[in-house]
């Protein structure tokens, strides 16, 4: 029987990438998203992979629709906490609502998904959470101490909650991106972009496949020795 994941931010950029990747696998995807309607109407057409909305900040929210996916789907064996936003700018320009709305979708949503999930996986004694980090967590980036310091969070979450699950069969692990080539790093303005680009050592902008990639190992059995784990996947942007 197919694995069923549960990828949050699923229908568009990394995360539309990490759905198919998984389905490539032979996994059965669920793809969550929070916005734009026809565009995950729009996904779902073209990919096949079911799209459900809800706001992964909203704890109760998470609760509900897992207990709904996996009733209609089966047991949740794989979640990717891909969704993120950002509110960047300095902290003298940052509002609380700036800093808690980050805090709460891209650290709070590893928690809620968590919560949700965590649970079945150890009864089961099986499962695989793969948290989308960043580059940005580790090193840190002027104008984001909110996504900066929930990113971090997702590293340190990430390490706690493996050694939870790590003798019943549910590894826990994160990738943390560098600069990827997508919708949201193509509206940085250009010369900004091209500051970046320079200070990547293979040159280039990563490609969204080149994490989903990432995040398909990590989901495999063959990762079955490796939780706790931070992949950075960054063209050598930060090394430590």
């Amino acid at each position: 029987m197919a694995r069923i994941a549960i990828v949050t931010g699923g229908s568009r950029g990394i995360g539309e990438a990490i759905s198919l990747k998984l389905k490539e696998q032979g996994v059965t995807v669920v793809a969550n998203y929070a916005g734009n309607d026809e565009k995950a109407r729009e996904f779902t057409e073209r990919t096949g992979i079911a799209a459900v909305k809800w706001d992964v900040g909203d704890h109760q929210a998470c609760l509900d629709n897992c207990a709904r996916i996996a009733e209609e789907f089966g047991p949740i064996d794989i979640v990717v906490n891909n969704a993120g936003i950002t509110r960047d700018g300095t902290l003298a320009r940052m509002s609380y609502d700036d800093w808690d709305d980050v805090m709460r979708v891209n650290l709070g949503g590893c928690f809620n998904m968590a919560k949700a999930t965590f649970g079945g996986m150890v009864e089961r004694g099986w499962g695989r959470i793969v948290n989308i980090g960043s580059i940005n967590g580790q090193a840190g980036q002027y104008g984001q101490v909110n996504y900066a310091a929930a990113k971090s969070g997702i590293h340190g979450f990430t390490k706690a909650l493996a050694q939870e699950g790590a003798k019943k069969g549910v590894t826990v692990n994160a990738i943390a991106p560098g600069y990827i080539d997508t919708d949201m790093v193509a509206a940085v303005p250009a010369p900004v972009l091209e500051k970046i680009v320079a200070k990547i050592p293979v040159g280039r902008l990563g490609q969204a496949d080149e994490i989903a990639r990432g995040v398909a190992f990590l989901c495999s059995e063959d990762a079955g020795f490796v939780t706790g784990s931070t992949m950075s996947i960054n063209g050598g942007q930060h090394m430590y």
